[in-house]
């Protein structure tokens, strides 16, 4: 048997991220902890203004052992790479079809995006709330979490702003609260590590405001 047909199949096939006031540090950090073989597709919502040159994934890709790029209207998720959302944009998925990028409305990029691949990929996402003012995120997590998806946030202490991950935590949707250096090690052990995806599950508190699956539009 060879090598590659013994490498367990990853427990998720989608990471999608976002983020605002120090996102962009936190990004870094994370994908300097990830590995070359790491499997899922990660997509990035980072907020920040819109501008003619996008330098967002050449920032990212400096210290990132995957490779970084840019998502364009048509692009497929590719894995093993990050994806970067452009600014004033939110990526729409459907399962085994091209990317649709469509403008902003508001501030609240990652809540679109994250209700999309919540309806295309179902069990197999898993979405991260980082550093950020506002609640962008929160109601993004509610659709992760109904569609069978996990949800992770980072925690106060680490964030240079703490509005989005509170509010993500409101909803009682989080798995788990995480400080920033041990995020990226909880993305590889939940997609890489086999049964530990099984066995770190956290069951919803009765109180938790989940949304069942819905494209976002």
């Amino acid at each position: 048997m060879s090598t590659a047909a013994q490498i367990p199949p990853a427990a998720f096939d989608v990471v999608c991220m976002t983020a605002s006031l120090g996102g962009v540090s936190a990004y870094r950090e994370i994908l300097s902890e990830l590995p070359e073989s790491f499997p899922a597709a990660l997509v990035l919502v980072q907020h920040r203004a819109v501008r003619e040159q996008d330098s967002l994934a050449r920032v990212l890709q400096y210290r990132s052992a995957l490779p970084v790029r840019l998502l364009h209207d048509g692009d497929r998720l590719a894995p093993g790479v990050a994806h970067v959302v452009p600014s004033g944009r939110w990526a729409a998925f459907a399962p085994d079809g091209p990317v649709s990028l469509h403008p902003m409305d508001g501030h609240c990029a990652g809540d679109s995006t994250f209700a999309s691949a919540a309806a295309a990929f179902g069990p197999r996402l898993l979405a991260v709330v980082l550093t950020g003012r506002l609640q962008d995120g929160a109601l993004g997590v509610r659709h992760v979490r109904g569609a069978g998806g996990r949800a992770l946030a980072q925690d106060c202490i680490t964030a240079e702003a703490c509005g989005m991950p509170s509010a993500a935590m409101a909803t009682g949707c989080i798995d788990f609260v995480l400080p920033l250096p041990v995020l990226a090690h909880a993305l590889v052990s939940l997609v890489m590590v086999p049964g530990a995806a099984g066995l770190l599950r956290v069951s919803l508190p009765p109180w938790a405001a989940a949304l069942p699956p819905a494209f976002a539009t």
